[in-house]
């Protein structure tokens, strides 16, 4: 190992964590037209129809779930003198590009197998750059305190890149530009993006080496293992079910502010920029109150407060822009804390599981996690876009009573309930600051005695 990889003593550095974050600006720019826009542009756009377009995505999702912990059991084993994580991130970024730049360039007469193939692969390229990284994330520090600043930096500069993104439709549409050309204009920055991020990361941020006493013979038993790991299995649950809580409203949200409240393109576009806007200058407001009152409570404080402001959707009548805009104040507020508190409880939670296993685990930890990220952005697409072609909804004809009320019930009502169950998981969780502190403390006396 060269120093290069050996993390630092003490507290990391401001210019560690930002350099670390860096990467996840690029990484996230594809969010919005991958999981918000993709769908229908493919449905509408490219005529492949809602059904099929959802049918195909689910599977898509399916075929990438199984991908994830093989990934994330090869980012723990595989040591090069190039370190664990760093080479996947690097491959897996290569993939990626190429990938997204297909997906977002469709040829002409373009069919449901070019969609198919070309999400599989963005998806497994996105996998091996995402797990290793997360993984990398949890291992820069042991503090309870200065991992939510870890998770806070890194979903922040996702949340920028997010907002960026999300900035190029609503710019496009103002200077009468085809949604083709934005969604091409995004897959191009986050290419251009991502080249000099990864390789300040790779080169300038230390990544910790396995402990001696790793067990680097990992295998399928291995997630077995992971399973009992109850705080994991709880917080991974309520990630889940807020996740398709947040999934459902994402794919819809260009059909409910197109037929729901007939908002314009530019108006669409101003209100994807408020929303994650909002997230982004909330988080550090987030990370505050965790210090003093807990993740786990402050991350139910607000799942709440996006409860309360989304119960009101369906009250609004065609046009009532402004009041929606408020409402995607608040729950863009919430989404911060979404983003960057969980995965913190998470690498706590990896802490717990090194103790009791005398092996370390992130990559395989953060596979799982992906892996139920990705069920549940699948479950979003498999079921709501089918749920409305059940129930009436067609982009041709919305003018159906049903199929609006439809539309509104599972954009907004359902979410809700979600929400409400995964509260109720997260409520009580287990690992607190004073907890983690302990884990923490036994683990070095137990490193020391090696």
């Amino acid at each position: 190992m060269t120093a290069l990889n050996t993390p630092p003593a003490g507290p990391l550095s401001r210019s560690t964590v930002l350099r670390y974050a860096l990467p996840g600006f690029a990484l996230a720019i594809p969010t919005i037209p991958v999981y918000v826009f993709l769908p229908t542009y493919y449905a509408e756009t490219v005529g492949i129809g809602l059904a099929a377009t959802g049918g195909l995505m689910l599977a898509a999702r399916i075929f990438d779930v199984v991908s994830d912990p093989l990934i994330g059991l090869a980012s723990d084993r595989v040591s090069t003198r190039w370190g664990r994580r760093k080479p996947w991130v690097v491959l897996g970024g290569v993939i990626a590009a190429f990938a997204l730049l297909a997906l977002f360039h469709p040829p002409a007469g373009a069919t449901g197998l070019y969609l198919l193939i070309g999400t599989v692969a963005l998806y497994t390229g996105w996998t091996m750059l995402a797990i290793p990284y997360f993984a990398w994330g949890a291992e820069l520090s042991g503090d309870y305190h200065e991992r939510s600043g870890v998770t806070g930096a890194r979903e922040g500069a996702m949340l920028l890149g997010i907002l960026f993104a999300g900035s190029i439709p609503a710019a496009a549409a103002a200077m009468g530009f085809p949604e083709s050309t934005a969604l091409s204009a995004i897959a191009w920055l986050a290419v251009l993006a991502g080249i000099p991020a990864i390789f300040i990361l790779v080169k300038t941020v230390p990544e910790p080496p396995p402990r001696p006493s790793a067990d680097q013979r990992l295998t399928w038993r291995g997630v077995a293992l992971v399973m009992r790991n109850r705080p994991f299995v709880r917080l991974l649950g309520a990630w889940f079910v807020n996740g398709l809580a947040n999934g459902l409203p994402s794919v819809l949200f260009p059909l409910y502010l197109a037929h729901g409240i007939a908002a314009s393109e530019l108006e669409r576009g101003v209100l994807i920029l408020l929303y994650f806007a909002c997230a982004v200058f909330a988080i550090p407001a987030w990370l505050a109150a965790a210090r003093r009152y807990g993740k786990h409570r402050v991350w139910c404080a607000a799942m709440i407060a996006a409860c309360a402001a989304f119960a009101w959707v369906p009250l609004l009548d065609p046009g009532q822009v402004i009041a929606f805009g408020v409402i995607c104040i608040v729950t863009g507020m919430a989404l911060g804390a979404d983003l960057a508190l969980p995965p913190a409880m998470q690498a706590d939670i990896v802490d717990l599981d090194t103790l009791r296993s005398g092996q370390e685990r992130a990559g395989l930890f953060f596979a799982l996690w992906s892996m139920v990220t990705k069920l549940a952005l699948a479950a979003a697409v498999g079921i709501g876009f089918p749920a409305l072609a059940y129930f009436g909804f067609d982009t041709a004809n919305p003018g159906s009573g049903q199929g609006i009320f439809a539309l509104v019930v599972i954009y907004a009502w359902v979410p809700v309930v979600l929400k409400i169950g995964a509260i109720a998981l997260v409520w009580g969780h287990p690992m607190t600051a004073r907890r983690q502190r302990i884990v923490r403390r036994r683990l070095e006396s137990l490193a020391q005695r090696r």
